[in-house]
């Protein structure tokens, strides 16, 4: 078991490291208003880019903040936040294309995760703030005189919805909560608290949970209801059934803790419904462990109802796991293929599923067939005359 828990996890983080994206560099573009940044950084979602320059005589920092692949029906902003990581207390810049076709720039401090992008003066000076909008990319330039002698700071950035020319609030799901990190403005070392290492606890949490709740619990399911037909898997079917169910019981677990510990790191981001299921699960699953301690044996007058209740927590908790799995993946919104691979695995499960069901319900009436007619007297001719009648001998007519 311990084998093959480490191959669990050694699996979650692995597909965590292919799951975190990629960006491009920023070292080789180049400005159309042949503006020069000494340094830049490629910011881990939402398609960014950072370029600046910064005086640490002055405290004035000059930057770019390039977002690509957006329309004229999106906004965005990029935030500097003093006091936290998060988005709330943030100083932000915001910019998009008014309906006119011309650009908005404008500062906004950020209060709480509702805001609605309300234009009001930062707690530093700004100055040059414009925005530029071609070919799908959007860019917005300003001078911040910083106020803070740190070199390392707070950023944010962001894109949402508009409604007419009003920003709406952004998803909170994928990328969106994921845009937050730390920058050293004079080595460019960058750290990402919503980016990079977010990404990968959220990660292995998706691969945990999909993994233990998602797979091994249906291969359980299966194996305790298809095996224990074939006389000659019996005792070994409850033991196999018993451990994979254990296994990922644990690993759900462990999925399930690291949930609760990524939701107590995100204040004010909440994922009600996933939440709530999970909590059920593990309630549930909890509970089918403990009830295994229980287990009477097979001639006890209470173990028809035990098996009810083993069967209906038991099917409700693979079920909610599914649908918990996909809320997952909208969250997490990986690659497509991800979400297509677990698919493929589900409908393999449930096709088994439909061909072992009908298999064993032909090994069953067979049997019992088999069985039936062993039971049934044998009608034979002896040499003391008897026949089928009785045994009476023929009277002659």
């Amino acid at each position: 078991m311990a084998r093959t828990l480490n191959l669990v996890f050694s699996l979650a983080i692995l597909m965590s490291l292919i799951f975190s994206s990629t960006a491009q560099s920023c070292k080789s573009y180049a400005f159309s208003s042949n503006k020069i940044f000494r340094a830049c950084n490629d910011l881990p979602v939402l398609n960014s880019y950072l370029h600046w320059n910064y005086d640490s005589s002055s405290n004035k920092l000059q930057i770019a903040y390039r977002h690509t692949g957006i329309t004229s029906s999106k906004w965005v902003a990029w935030a500097i936040n003093p006091t936290s990581t998060g988005m709330a207390g943030s100083q932000a810049l915001v910019a998009y294309q008014q309906n006119d076709g011309t650009m908005k720039a404008y500062t906004s401090p950020i209060s709480s995760y509702q805001t609605s992008l309300q234009e009001g003066k930062l707690s530093f000076d700004v100055s040059d703030l414009s925005a530029t909008l071609a070919n799908n990319e959007l860019i917005m330039f300003a001078t911040l005189e910083l106020s803070n002698t740190s070199t390392t700071v707070n950023q944010v950035w962001q894109d949402g919805p508009l409604s007419g020319n009003a920003p709406q609030i952004h998803s909170t799901s994928g990328s969106n909560v994921q845009s937050m990190g730390t920058l050293n403005l004079l080595s460019g070392e960058s750290s990402s608290t919503g980016g990079n290492g977010k990404i990968r606890k959220r990660n292995i949490h998706g691969v945990l949970n999909a993994v233990s709740w998602g797979i091994l619990m249906p291969i359980g399911a299966l194996i305790a209801r298809y095996l224990k037909v074939f006389k000659s898997a019996d005792p070994a079917w409850f033991y196999l059934h018993a451990s994979c169910q254990s296994i990922a019981y644990i690993v759900g677990v462990a999925g399930w803790a690291t949930g609760l510990k990524l939701g107590s790191e995100s204040a004010g981001i909440q994922y009600d419904a996933h939440r709530t299921i999970g909590i059920i699960l593990f309630c549930l699953g909890t509970l089918q462990v403990f009830a295994l301690l229980l287990r009477p044996k097979a001639d006890h007058k209470y173990r028809f109802y035990w098996n009810i209740y083993h069967h209906i927590v038991g099917y409700t908790v693979i079920i909610l796991s599914i649908i918990n799995i996909f809320k997952g993946f909208n969250i997490l919104n990986p690659d497509e293929k991800w979400k297509n691979a677990y698919i493929g695995v589900i409908v393999a499960l449930a096709l088994n599923a439909v061909w072992l069901e009908g298999y064993t319900w032909y090994v069953v009436v067979k049997r019992k067939s088999s069985e039936t007619a062993g039971k049934m007297p044998h009608f034979t001719n002896g040499s003391n005359g008897a026949n089928g009648y009785g045994g009476r001998p023929h009277q002659g007519v």
